[in-house]
């Protein structure tokens, strides 16, 4: 028939695709993966990117027409508004997830900081879907969030959901989910290597040359998406200024201390919400948290959304002591509450608000200890916003990279370098915080520190290990069949209908002594043998994976089977090849 020699070149191609696909994976699951994880992180970073334009635009553009003069300005709306946008987003947002699974509602970076560490790099879909329309919800409502939470997630999303669509092994999953984050970084704030340390020291938290290079090339290209979409802009490109005497260093180290104040602060109030809230109606913790935030907005109306507009006023000097004081302190009150509480917003943009007002009221300060010789104020908002995100989410070098890119001024450099450890310091040592995700993971009884085995064997899939060297057997065999089995000199004979695992060696020493007619049957189950009790195990999955499973199961090898055919063994992994591996 005609369709004939089409069909078979279609399924010929097909089989060599599927060849092609499981050589890439068995590539990916060994040490030689950088090359092809470097071209997946430019894709993650290209999606990703693509991701964060379409949040943005879908967070600004009905702002736009919302708000007077530009998407930020809340302050210009009625105080009635004030008190019911947040309340009524929050509460239409509570009704909508109450009708979500609840698998769901997690969301932003503690979510993805779980997912890395819990379940392999493995994020539900699901859960990219609540982010991206809940944290939209959030901004254009006016809560007391910022949107570098959701992009985080999102891009982490991007870069392990391109991973699961591929069957790749589950050791990619955690880099390209890091692709994720430092381009979502970058095209959010656009600060390419701001995301590359932030993905590295907040989220994945290892260095290695494996994980940076991806990660990387991520950044670019997702800064590159926003440039496209929103042009070369540089958030606070005001702050051009330098220190203007180094008799301000005491005062720039006591930009440090009281920062760590308010991080330390933060950190317990925001423990202490979501702790109330654990196992609460999703309505009335929502409910709740806007109406406290409407009702600070209707007298510090500057608290809501990003708030970016009133980090600018505050770097000109525009707002005083007194005020400044108290945006940071309702918006650190605001902020904690409505995250505590499992909003789908994010904490890293309120975090830089909350600094910059502090920073700023203590160079007004300064302004009037040292008239004439102080540094400008804007100078010590920069500082402020460096020192908070540092401290509360104990990343400082993520923290001072961020305020360089942020401002492009290099003066900042040496005192921030002061300012954040500083804040850093006195948060861990005096306050006893831990980080912000780590408290918060603690509490929801998800924190599980990684050991550096674990580690290790997270990077390599069981495709780069298991030993291919196997023939399948039926437990009944004739002579014949026994002699074909040891012809192709395998290293394993696996009983597969049995799960069990039985050494070549042990069968041709048993046909060497036996008297075995050609007619007699053998049972590989009877026969004088080692035999090792067996399970199955994805081809996606990595060496931690499968070391798990042994201790679980008490046995000491596993059977890797194909993603494409459950039947189809493609080798045998063992305890003693992993133990080897890490010794290695």
């Amino acid at each position: 028939m005609p369709t004939e020699p089409s069909q078979s070149i279609t399924a010929a191609t097909r089989k060599r695709l599927n060849h092609r696909a499981e050589s890439l994976r068995d590539q990916l699951a060994g040490a030689d993966s950088l090359p092809l994880l470097t071209l997946l992180g430019l894709l993650t970073g290209l999606i990703a990117g693509a991701v964060i334009v379409l949040f943005r635009w879908a967070v600004e553009i009905p702002l736009t027409y919302f708000l007077p003069d530009n998407f930020e300005n809340f302050e210009a709306v009625s105080s009635l508004t004030h008190l019911l946008l947040p309340l009524g987003g929050a509460v239409l947002l509570g009704l909508i997830l109450q009708c979500v699974d609840k698998r769901h509602h997690a969301t932003s970076i503690g979510h993805v900081m779980d997912r890395l560490q819990n379940h392999q790099g493995r994020m539900p879909p699901g859960n990219m879907v609540t982010q991206f329309f809940g944290g939209a919800a959030c901004l254009l409502t006016g809560q007391s969030v910022g949107r570098e939470g959701p992009a985080v997630h999102m891009g982490a999303a991007s870069g392990s959901l391109l991973g699961q669509w591929l069957k790749l092994p589950t050791n990619t999953l955690r880099p390209l989910a890091g692709c994720g984050v430092a381009a979502a970084i970058a095209a959010c704030f656009n600060t390419p290597m701001a995301g590359v340390i932030f993905a590295m020291e907040v989220v994945i938290m290892e260095y290695t040359i494996v994980g940076f290079i991806p990660v990387t090339i991520a950044a670019v290209a997702g800064a590159t998406m926003t440039r496209l979409a929103f042009g070369p802009e540089i958030a606070f490109i005001n702050a051009q200024s330098v220190m203007g005497d180094l008799r301000e260093l005491p005062l720039m180290g006591l930009v440090g201390l009281v920062v760590a104040v308010f991080a330390a602060a933060y950190i317990r109030l925001h423990g202490a919400s979501c702790r109330w809230a654990l196992n609460r109606p999703i309505v009335l913790r929502f409910t709740l948290a806007g109406l406290f935030t409407g009702i600070c907005a209707l007298w510090i109306p500057q608290i809501m959304g990003v708030g970016y507009d009133t980090i600018s006023s505050a770097l000109a000097g525009e707002i005083g002591f007194a005020l400044l004081l108290t945006i940071a302190v309702t918006k650190l009150l605001a902020t904690s509450v409505s995250l505590g509480v499992g909003m789908p917003g994010g904490v890293v943009g309120p975090l830089l608000f909350i600094g910059a007002c502090v920073g700023g009221a203590v160079g007004s300060a300064a302004q009037m200890l040292m008239p004439g010789s102080a540094s400008a104020i804007g100078f010590y908002v920069i500082l402020g916003m460096g020192a908070m995100m540092g401290a509360t989410l104990n990343a400082p070098l993520a923290a001072m990279m961020a305020i360089l890119e942020l401002t492009y001024n290099p003066n900042i450099i040496f005192p921030s370098m002061l300012v954040v450890i500083a804040a850093c310091l006195t948060t861990r040592w005096v306050f006893r915080c831990d980080g912000l995700f780590q408290n918060v993971l603690r509490i929801q009884g998800k924190f599980r520190s990684a050991e550096a085995m674990e580690q290790l064997l997270s990077r390599t899939g069981v495709r780069g290990l298991m030993d291919r060297h196997l023939v399948v057997s039926d437990s009944l065999i004739n002579l014949n069949t026994a002699q074909q089995l040891l012809m192709h000199h395998p290293h394993w004979i696996l009983l597969r209908e049995d799960n069990q695992l039985l050494q070549p060696a042990d069968l041709h020493t048993y046909l060497q002594q036996a008297e075995i007619s050609a007619d007699s049957i053998l049972n590989l189950q009877e026969i004088p043998a080692r035999r090792y009790d067996l399970a199955r195990i994805a081809a996606d999955a990595n060496l931690f994976e499968a070391l798990d499973l042994m201790n679980r199961q008490q046995i000491d090898a596993l059977w890797v089977e194909s993603l494409s055919d459950s039947h189809q063994p493609l080798g045998i992994i063992s305890r003693a090849k992993i133990d080897d591996y890490y010794r290695i």
